[in-house]
């Protein structure tokens, strides 16, 4: 059996891979492993989730997983995954937990996990966590026993932590589209940009459990070009199931995905003083483009692996305040401890209310090269590194040279491995991407 943990939490089909008794085992260990190491008295765990399907029945299981150990469990409900990392810290929480499986199909689900001062757990309390599954300890008894609070003040609290980051009425003049792909962001994304002074059109905002990123959300943008354009809209905004991240389309119906938004970010942090050391922090996946342009604007960029924890990392290790990825999730340290979509999406607009300038024109900056990236199933992610498919990459990273690059990588959610190429013109990425796939479905 591989690593139980991915890149983001556990994840898999609810009630097949990820069932019942293995979340309840999760929240066992991981009270064990991390709130009880808090000291004296009972440890609490804030506890939230997306409103797919599963997570009512997977909800009751974590949380008996947290209250049989003694564990004393705060309910937020239905909110998105970087609220409950802000909650968790808000109330003075050991551990806290979402359920949520973000972009993927309805029928799937997860678990993440963040330590008490909002964070994702690093790579080793994971392997920690995942070694005491079957731990076998004493249940307290009487007085004890977890107990379960729902917090009304919850989804409140989110909303003013959000919205203390921008000015007053900041998005007044704005007319803007929201898809919310009918997950956790349905009911707090139109209400934020609301009270942020924009007009707000909000669609895909009625989740029923199993219509979660069904044609819709960050994933499916389509319905929303079509409403931005249909409406007039200064801009569009498309959440993912939980809503750590955002893309945005701009009043032409472009997308603006996440390079152009770091982009976009850094230099408006740059220009008024709040990019710490001129640096900006983002992944192996982020387009030529987005480098080329930070060079002209003379910001450093740092590189990390795929993953918004590695992101974090290298952003507290040198004190950097900005960092993110391609797909859109955007960590502004100064604000949040981890990707947030809503925040990002608030900070884009108010750069855009700010200068008064059309978020084409901001988002111009960055000039992306043709980028091919293939998806290969049902391969053995362990066999990358195989002798034949170094050959070729090496190969085509030759006839690229400098104006191009090849990046290959398992993915950590699914069972997938990633061929990424990027090159002067599409047809010679589309050509040496095709390549590469099919020597990955041959050696692996």
């Amino acid at each position: 059996m591989g690593r139980l943990f991915g890149t983001d939490g556990v994840r898999g089909s609810a009630n097949k891979d990820l069932t019942p008794e293995l979340v309840f085992s999760l929240g066992k260990s991981a009270s064990l492993v991390i709130a009880q190491r808090h000291g004296k008295g009972k440890a609490k765990a804030v506890v939230g989730r997306d409103p797919r399907a599963s997570g009512e029945m997977l909800e009751a299981a974590l949380i008996a997983g947290l209250a049989t150990v003694g564990v004393d469990v705060l309910k937020v409900g239905v909110l998105p995954t970087p609220a409950i990392a802000y909650l968790t810290k808000y109330y003075g929480a050991d551990l806290g937990v979402v359920l949520s499986a973000s972009h993927n199909v309805f029928s799937d689900n997860g678990v993440k996990f963040f330590s008490k001062d909002g964070k994702k757990l690093p790579d080793e309390v994971e392997d920690e966590i995942e070694k005491n599954l079957e731990t076998k300890v004493p249940h307290p008894t009487g007085s004890e026993v977890g107990r379960v609070k729902e917090m009304a003040d919850a989804y409140e609290a989110y909303l003013a932590h959000l919205l203390e980051t921008i000015n007053t009425g900041a998005l007044k003049g704005l007319k803007i589209a929201v898809d919310c792909a009918n997950g956790a962001a349905s009911e707090v994304a139109p209400d934020l940009y609301s009270r942020a002074g924009a007009e707000v059109i909000a669609i895909h905002n009625a989740p029923n459990g199993i219509n979660i990123n069904d044609n819709c959300g960050s994933t499916h943008l389509e319905s929303l070009i079509e409403t931005v354009k249909k409406n007039n809209c200064d801009l569009g905004i498309a959440h993912d199931g939980d809503a750590d991240r955002c893309l945005a389309i701009d009043a032409q119906g472009n997308v603006i995905d996440g390079d152009h938004i770091l982009a976009l970010l850094a230099h408006d942090f740059k220009q008024t003083g709040k990019l710490a050391s001129d640096t900006v922090v983002s992944t192996v996946m982020a387009n030529l483009g987005f480098k080329i342009a930070m060079k002209s604007a003379s910001i450093n960029v740092i590189e990390t692996g795929v993953g918004d924890r590695y992101v974090l990392e290298a952003m507290e290790e040198k004190n950097y305040v900005l960092g993110g990825e391609q797909s859109g999730h955007i960590i502004m340290r100064n604000h949040s401890t981890t990707g947030d979509g809503l925040l990002t999406a608030l900070h884009l607009m108010n750069a855009v209310a700010g200068t008064k300038k059309a978020l084409q024109e901001l988002a111009g900056i960055v000039k992306k090269f043709p980028q091919i990236l293939i998806n290969i199933p049902d391969v053995d992610k362990t066999k990358i590194d195989n002798a034949e498919l170094k050959d070729a990459v090496k190969k085509s990273e030759t006839t690229l040279g400098e104006k191009g690059r090849v990046l290959l990588r398992s993915s950590g959610t699914e069972p997938l491995i990633r061929v990424m190429v990027e090159a002067e013109t599409m047809k010679q990425a589309q050509e040496i991407a095709e390549s590469l796939a099919s020597v990955v479905k041959k050696t692996c």
